[in-house]
């Protein structure tokens, strides 16, 4: 029993750490980001708990994702042979030059 409560603090800091550092600086409250994540690591039961009670962003965040150029960037390959249309107007030649 003290064994999960144990793994269950660490999954509990290890997230609020997480989530402090993934964070963007202007939407910390009340203190700097980087004092928060310091107060996390000095005091793991209480840090974690500060930071979602007093730190942590109101409301839903959105997705972090790619900057748009570059999921932009990278050309969409084809899935198989049958849906590359120079492979298919190739096969097309080769069967008409073989008859």
């Amino acid at each position: 029993m003290p064994l999960l409560v144990a793994l269950a603090l660490l999954a509990f800091w290890l997230y609020c750490l997480f989530d402090a550092i993934t964070t963007p600086d202007e939407q910390s409250r009340n203190l700097p980001k980087l004092v928060w994540v310091i107060i996390i690591v000095l005091l793991p039961p209480f840090g974690g708990l500060f930071w979602l009670l007093l730190g942590r962003p109101f409301g839903p965040q959105e997705p972090r994702a790619f900057p748009p150029q570059e999921r932009q960037a990278r050309p969409r390959a084809p899935k198989g042979p049958d849906d590359d249309p120079d492979f298919l107007k190739d096969l097309d030649r080769r069967l008409r030059d073989d008859e």
